[in-house]
Parts: C-alpha cells; sequence; structure tokens
C-alpha cells in the first residue's frame, strides 16, 4: 500500500491537486475582493447610498454605527452583508471555473483528435513484419 501510495505522489496526481486547491483559494479571494471592493460599491450608491459593509443585526438588539464598534464590543450579529457577498462570490467562482474545465476539457478531446506520429521503433516493427509476411 505504501508503494501505491508513492505512485501516486510521484505520478502527479498529488502535486496538481494541491496546485489546484491553492490556486483556488487565491483566486476565491480574488474574486470576493472583487465582489466587495468594485461590484458592490457603485451598487449601494445606486440604491440610495446603501454601505453593504454596514448591513449586520446586532444580536444584543442596540444601535451601532459601523462593524468595527460591533467588533469593539464583542457583540455577536447576523452579518448577512457577508453572507451576500459570499454568496455572490460563489456563483462568479463557480461560472469561472465551469468555463475553465470546459476549455481543459475541450483542449484534451482536441489533443486526443490529433493524429499522433508513429515513432521509429514503430515503423521499423511494421517493416520486419511486413518483410516476414512477403517472405512466407
Amino acid at each position: 500500500m505504501l508503494n501505491d501510495f508513492k505512485k501516486f505522489l510521484i505520478k502527479g496526481n498529488a502535486v496538481d491537486m494541491a496546485v489546484w486547491f491553492i490556486f483556488g483559494a487565491a483566486f476565491a479571494n480574488i474574486v470576493k475582493s472583487f465582489i466587495e471592493n468594485i461590484v458592490m460599491p457603485p451598487i449601494g450608491l445606486l440604491l440610495w447610498k446603501v454601505d453593504f459593509t454596514n448591513l449586520f443585526i446586532a444580536l444584543d438588539w442596540k444601535k451601532y454605527d459601523s462593524i468595527t464598534e460591533l467588533n469593539k464590543a464583542w457583540v455577536p450579529a447576523i452579518k448577512y452583508w457577508t453572507f451576500i457577498t459570499d454568496s455572490v462570490s460563489f456563483v462568479i467562482l463557480g461560472f469561472i471555473i465551469f468555463i475553465i474545465v470546459k476549455m481543459i476539457s475541450k483542449l484534451q478531446k482536441e489533443e486526443i483528435k490529433a493524429p499522433k506520429e508513429v515513432s521509429e521503433d514503430i515503423k521499423l516493427l511494421r517493416q520486419i513484419r511486413d518483410s516476414l509476411i512477403q517472405k512466407k
């Protein structure tokens, strides 16, 4: 079993998976930042100057002017802005991953369709086979 695990690691599957996992995590942060800092502010401006970062419900039912004040007071809260942002980020990230997988799949199909050139060894073996058939 240990040898199989070594082969799995050396084969590249685990390394590829780790690289894609790290890439995906970094890309998810970029998408989240894009949503929070570029997409939502103009939408907030269009919606009567709503500041999405301060959309929360404090569970002690007191009024806090900002999320910073809320965090300083150590008050639990329902931060629905965070949920909305994460949901939008998830949908966008899922769509981008769908497009990437579709492109990779298309490239793999094209690679399979491309005729592979026969190696010199195979050509030589075919010549030997053909000459043996002709001798009979």
